[in-house]
């Protein structure tokens, strides 16, 4: 016998020991190994036999069986952005309002949403310089972007007038002022006892 006849021999040997290992660490005879590998070869069979488009069917039905289309994020809603035109910017537009990120994106949609922020930003202000200077970097922004080159999606977000601004500024801070002032003032709490001895029975 050649080498290489040895050596296949040795093999089909040592695949019949793990076989045999393995049947007996399952409790099977081997004539029930045999029948289970005939079970499942005519369910491949069968499973070859039937088409995608029942196969497809039946694995949603089974889904279902089980729950797991329950709870559907966008169940009985309507699915956002489905009827409008299509945007070559989507997946950015998605991840920024997803995870929530400033300071990155198009510079369109970042000065879009500086704009809607902007009030409130400068109501954070206490002096009409700081005001006057947000808004004077807001509109060189808005400006920048208009002349840029590199494509993007259109900036549509338009300059502030710096005056009208700082009088609507002041007009809000007047109205913020005037609704504390309205405010009935809190109660002064009672003293409690021991602090009436500490400070002499006042």
């Amino acid at each position: 016998m050649t080498s290489e006849g040895a050596g296949s021999a040795f093999k089909r040997r040592l695949e019949r020991a793990v076989e045999l290992r393995a049947v007996r660490a399952t409790g099977m005879t081997t004539a029930e190994e045999a029948e289970l590998a005939a079970a499942e070869e005519k369910e491949r069979e069968k499973r070859r036999k039937v088409d995608d488009a029942k196969r497809a069917e039946y694995l949603i039905r089974d889904a279902m069986a089980q729950g797991k289309f329950d709870n559907l994020k966008y169940a009985g809603k309507p699915i956002p952005g489905l009827g409008e035109a299509y945007d070559p910017e989507w997946w950015v537009k998605g991840l920024i309002q997803r995870e929530n990120l400033t300071g990155m994106g198009p510079k369109a949609i970042l000065l879009r949403t500086e704009d809607s922020e902007l009030d409130a930003r400068l109501d954070a202000q206490f002096a009409e310089k700081q005001v006057r200077d947000i808004l004077a970097d807001f509109n060189k922004r808005v400006i920048d972007a208009r002349r840029q080159l590199q494509g993007g999606p259109p900036v549509i977000t338009k300059t502030r007038d710096i005056e009208a601004e700082v009088e609507r500024w002041r007009e809000r801070r007047a109205e913020r002022a005037a609704a504390a002032a309205a405010q009935p003032a809190e109660p002064e709490l009672k003293r409690s006892w021991w602090r009436r001895i500490w400070n002499g029975g006042s």
